[in-house]
């Protein structure tokens, strides 16, 4: 495993991470690096850690988990932070994106108010005017069309794809330096989840966002980690098993487990009369 991806100012530092839920072991001793405007790939299975990975970035998790380890962000350790403290970074520095929208937002207010109350949690000194239009501004900025006439809409009158988009404008009204996206594009189509996939790659540019993008599927990995300077980690079983630059990893992948997720996606050459790999 490539363990040289090494920054000399890391934003996001995660070492020895270790989380235990009882005698369960979640995710063992996994070390991990974001610089401003890179992108971490985390691939793996459902249950092979990702998520919990993510929720111990935000101090999610629930009291019963047993974290050890140090994650540091922007120099500060988070899991040392008191929780007031904790609170301020929750979204303003540190924003995250789930797979599923509609269980993300509240059925019954209308988006203008919830975007609008993501952001007075953190700047309760503003003006409605400057809310209004700061919330405006961030649903152009996704691309979500008519948001001046869809400010009194309620979530279940959008699409999946508009849903989706809605969540990242709530995420980046504050401009956060790291972006969590765990599975973003699970739940839509191919279409819309290539565009969402654009969506978050303008954005980071524009911004020099930092993300963590979270996903079961290689493939859709392959395109959130475009440039250069991007990395995957390869978790299973709560360890992580492969760790490189994206380029190096598709195209020369070392364990395993990575070459069977890498043969389980299927593509245009792909001999339909052979079974996918299959993981075990």
């Amino acid at each position: 495993m490539d363990t040289t991806h090494l920054h000399e100012n890391p934003l996001l530092e995660i070492s020895n991470l270790s989380i235990a839920f009882g005698a369960h072991p979640a995710v063992q001793d996994i070390s991990l690096r974001i610089a401003p405007g890179e992108t971490l790939g985390l691939v793996g299975e459902s249950g092979s850690g990702k998520s919990a990975t993510s929720l111990a970035l935000l101090r999610l998790l629930p009291p019963t988990a047993h974290v050890t380890g140090s994650i540091r962000f922007a120099g500060e350790d988070l899991l040392a932070l008191p929780e007031a403290q904790m609170r301020r970074h929750r979204g303003r520095s540190i924003a995250m994106i789930f797979q599923e929208p509609m269980t993300a937002l509240n059925p019954v207010m209308r988006i203008g108010n919830q975007i609008a109350e993501a952001l007075q949690v953190h700047h309760p000194e503003l003006s409605r005017k400057t809310i209004r239009t700061r919330v405006l501004d961030s649903l152009h900025e996704v691309a979500l069309p008519n948001p001046e006439q869809r400010l009194n809409d309620y979530p279940h009158q959008f699409s999946g794809g508009q849903r989706q988009r809605l969540l990242i404008a709530m995420a980046l009204i504050h401009r956060p330096r790291l972006l969590i996206a765990d599975e973003p594009t699970t739940a839509l189509d191919v279409t819309v989840q290539a565009q969402i996939l654009k969506l978050l790659k303008d954005l980071r540019n524009t911004h020099n966002l930092a993300m963590l993008f979270i996903s079961h599927d290689l493939a859709v990995v392959f395109q959130a980690c475009d440039q250069p300077a991007d990395h995957v980690a390869v978790m299973q079983h709560g360890r992580l098993v492969e760790h490189a630059p994206a380029r190096d990893l598709f195209l020369h992948p070392q364990h395993p487990y990575t070459r069977k997720l890498l043969a389980s996606v299927p593509t245009m050459q792909t001999n339909r009369d052979q079974p996918l790999a299959v993981l075990s």
